[in-house]
């Protein structure tokens, strides 16, 4: 079936939780966030990752490759990406995120994929490399997005029948909250907490472990494009604001538990020959909203951030040429992430529950 591109779906309840936006606020600048021109239900994203000490790009070419030659099926996803990041511990890691819009055509590809199928292998965990893969699989009421411009479409905006629409749910601290239709009725509280495992608790290597994650955990990946930015921009992102997007980064992963940061990858996005672009992922995940919250609504190294870009934002207004962007899901129990021959600091391997399948 067809949809009118007139139509533009989203999803309304009555407030009972009350707004965080203050009286009669209206944003500066006006933001874009995602919407649908046909019905959509669940969202599925997931990362499928390979780690290694060393890792080539034929090693990173051939992963990939592997993983879309599953594509070739009807129910491939309807839009990925492919990143690279050197982690905590040293490792390269290469990620192929993928997105579909409807479960159970997702469900079809993990039954009918040639990768799936290669990937639960019992040799996966006696290779050379490590493999991951985070699944997120949320309602629709459980996500919200954010643009800077309407026309730069990434991550759940490649997906068809999407289309950036102006918002004014912008502009103060707790409107991230404020899009997800779900915190009309529901506080979004968790009881996880963050706590630094000992070091040499965990044994991965070599294992095939299912983590299982909390309620409510938050994931965020927050994505930085220069690449069609004049001299000036360009320069004021790599040499100002760049720098103090990477400090506010390393504080999260310096105070894991006091921010509640289970996981923080500053990911590279890639062209087709592997080449790294202007552009970059910031993919994390927090114990909960109230903790991502927490540090972006009070601390120095999320201000600085945010000061430079309303600063840059008054300055250049629709000739901005720096876009930046957001998508959050707020997951619930029931769909674990997998890793398999992966050293102990992968992911959420030390803060949640681990358990092997016979």
């Amino acid at each position: 079936m067809r949809w009118s591109i007139a139509m533009t779906f989203h999803i309304d309840y009555p407030r009972v939780v009350p707004e965080r936006r203050p009286p009669g606020h209206e944003p500066a600048a006006p933001r874009y966030t995602l919407r649908w021109t046909r019905p959509v239900n669940r969202l599925c994203c997931v990362y499928f990752g390979i780690q290694g000490r060393e890792l080539a790009w034929d090693d990173q070419a051939a992963f990939f490759s592997r993983i879309r030659d599953s594509f070739v099926i009807d129910s491939a996803p309807e839009a990925h990406e492919t990143l690279r990041f050197t982690d905590e511990a040293g490792y390269a890691n290469a990620v192929l995120v993928a997105y579909w819009t409807d479960p159970s055509v997702y469900m079809e590809w993990l039954r009918d994929a040639a990768f799936i199928q290669w990937l639960a292998q019992p040799q996966r965990t006696d290779d050379t490399f490590g493999y991951w893969r985070e699944t997120i699989h949320v309602h629709y009421d459980r996500h919200e997005t954010i643009y800077s411009e309407g026309n730069y479409r990434i991550g759940l905006g490649r997906c068809p029948d999407t289309k950036a629409v102006p918002m004014t749910t912008n502009g103060y601290f707790g409107a991230a909250r404020d899009r997800f239709p779900v915190s009309a009725v529901d506080t979004l509280s968790s009881t996880f907490k963050v706590k630094m495992p000992a070091p040499g608790s965990k044994t991965t290597l070599g294992r095939r472990l299912f983590a299982q994650v909390p309620h409510n955990l938050t994931s965020i990946r927050s994505g930085q494009y220069w690449g069609e930015a004049k001299q000036e921009q360009f320069d004021d992102y790599e040499e100002s604001l760049r720098p103090k997007l990477m400090e506010g980064m390393q504080y999260l992963l310096d105070h894991k538990e006091e921010t509640g940061t289970l996981c923080l990858r500053v990911m590279s996005n890639l062209d087709d020959n592997g080449d790294e672009r202007y552009e970059t992922s910031v993919h994390a995940y927090f114990a909960s909203l109230e903790e991502m919250e927490s540090w972006a609504s009070s601390h120095p190294t999320h201000k600085a951030i945010y000061d430079h870009a309303i600063a840059k934002n008054r300055e250049y207004g629709k000739k901005r040429e720096v876009v930046t962007w957001h998508e959050v899901f707020l997951l619930t129990e029931g769909m674990p992430f997998e890793y398999i021959n992966c050293h102990p600091e992968t992911g959420v391997l030390p803060f949640c529950t681990l358990y092997e399948r016979c």
